[in-house]
């Protein structure tokens, strides 16, 4: 059991100042794997006000864009040389398969820190302008303190879309990593003081959410990097406008899967099985709605069918299998709640449903929904689990519109044999991101939502502007 006493403050570990732990449980045999110190009001009080100090005392924010861009680097090279441990670990807290931990898990915030090492090297903190009566300068500075508070699906990932841009930018940082997979931030944490970042400028304590609220509140935080639930975003949003506190906010998701007549299904089901299932149905990006028009309706459900019967469903520290458990006891119920509103709607299953696959473990049976309506709630209600709905339509125009018929707007695809066609209908849905054929989260382009899936965007050199300060010197003569 990975067994950890002391919380990353400063720089240093540091012993809590409560006794309670928390226990980090193994989603395929629900044993203990890990145990870390559960954070506390006064936890987060040392960790801003060790923050605080490293931003407006220390050398990180004076620090050249090039210069912090080096300690990045490092960190990226850690990153790199030990990745494989990091996939292992994030599969054994919280279920991802191995597969995809090694494909997406680790890999990908890796990406990360070398993109924004890169970005670095040539960023500029100023720009000359030319002004009506005089010489501008535009520059760019740190927002401040940063709080980055994250989930557990894709915990790595998360936080490196929220830590790479700020410390680029010469932020300080005070991360709260979700209580169900604290233990890949704490491997971070060991290769981050390994890579020379300056202490007190990531600092990172566990906790809950009422604790996790005390940090977003916080006076001495100038900015809340916020990946979660629509509802939780709300209310982080509702507190830092209060305060008019920036704030950056990574939502929900009910993506679209449009399949278009004239689409390969044998060649689209292998892509569509990683969009819509990827992480066990645990992503907020994943292809969830399938729509198909009623030409092949019947065709597309078979395909769907088959594609969702075909993965194996098991150990996820197994490479054989595509779908491991959910990450807790809650969630399996929470899935399998879903599934029997769908059935309570007149929706029909035509794979998986309510038996489990296993006795131990929280694992949930994949499950695909025909004769499935948008207005029903296993349509517009985000249920992060392997559960597919196949939604019938017109026409093309018609898939638009139920694709846009939602309170989110996260990701999407259009499947079609016609990639012009393709580019059209992706132009018309809106949504953050978008694949032809394809669904990838590309580190050099923005990535973020519309309406209820978010604020702001992350990734891409967009993905610093939510952690700087833009200020315009005008000079005359």
């Amino acid at each position: 059991m990975r067994q950890h006493d002391k919380l990353f403050i400063g720089g240093e570990w540091v012993a809590p100042a409560g006794t309670a732990t928390i226990d980090v449980i193994s989603p395929h045999t629900e044993e203990i794997v890990g145990r870390v110190p559960e954070g506390t009001a006064a936890d987060m009080e040392r960790a801003v006000a060790v923050a605080r100090e490293a931003f407006d005392h220390g050398p990180w924010p004076r620090m050249t864009f090039a210069e912090r861009a080096e300690v990045i680097g490092r960190l990226a090279a850690i990153y790199n040389e030990r990745q494989g441990e990091m996939a292992s670990l994030i599969t054994e807290e919280m279920g991802s398969p191995i597969t995809f931990s090694n494909l997406a898990q680790a890999p990908q915030p890796l990406g990360m820190l070398q993109y924004y090492a890169e970005l670095g090297k040539s960023f500029e903190q100023e720009e000359q302008r030319p002004g009506l009566f005089g010489p501008l300068t535009v520059r760019r500075e740190p927002v401040g303190v940063v709080a980055a508070v994250v989930p557990w699906n894709v915990p790595q990932f998360v936080t490196m879309t929220k830590v790479a841009p700020a410390l680029l930018t010469g932020c300080t940082i005070v991360l709260k990593p979700a209580p169900e997979t604290p233990l890949d931030a704490y491997l971070l944490a060991e290769w981050a003081a390994e890579a020379g970042v300056p202490a007190g400028v990531l600092n990172i304590v566990v906790a809950g959410r009422e604790v996790g609220e005390h940090l977003i509140s916080h006076p001495g935080v100038d900015k809340v990097a916020f990946t979660g639930s629509t509802a939780a975003g709300r209310r982080i949003a509702a507190i830092c406008g209060e305060q008019l506190k920036r704030v950056s906010l990574e939502l929900g998701g009910k993506s679209a899967a449009i399949i278009l007549d004239d689409a390969d299904l044998a060649a689209g089901m292998g892509f569509l099985a990683m969009a819509s299932l990827m992480n066990n149905g645990q992503a907020c990006v994943a292809q969830t709605r399938i729509l198909a028009s009623r030409n092949r309706y019947d065709e597309v459900v078979e395909a769907v069918t088959g594609m969702v019967n075909s993965q194996p469903v098991g150990d996820p520290a197994d490479p054989a299998t595509g779908i491991g458990p959910l990450v807790a006891r809650r969630q399996q119920e929470r899935v399998e709640g879903y599934i029997k509103i769908g059935m309570d709607e007149g929706a029909k299953v035509v794979a998986g449903g309510l038996d489990r696959p296993y006795d131990r473990g929280w694992y949930v049976s994949p499950t695909v929904f025909a004769g499935v309506t948008n207005d029903m709630r296993i349509a517009r209600e985000e249920i992060f689990g392997p559960v597919l709905a196949v939604i019938p339509y017109d026409d093309e125009a018609d898939a638009v519109r139920i694709a846009n018929d939602s309170d989110y707007g996260l990701a999407g695809t259009v499947w079609t044999g016609d990639t012009e066609r393709g580019m059209d209908v992706a132009r018309q849905v809106r949504t953050g991101t978008y694949g032809v054929n394809c669904f990838m989260l590309e580190t050099n382009a923005p990535f973020g939502g519309y309406k209820a899936s978010g604020i702001g965007r992350e990734l891409g050199p967009e993905g610093l502007n939510g952690y700087l300060e833009y200020k315009t010197i005008a000079t005359l003569g």
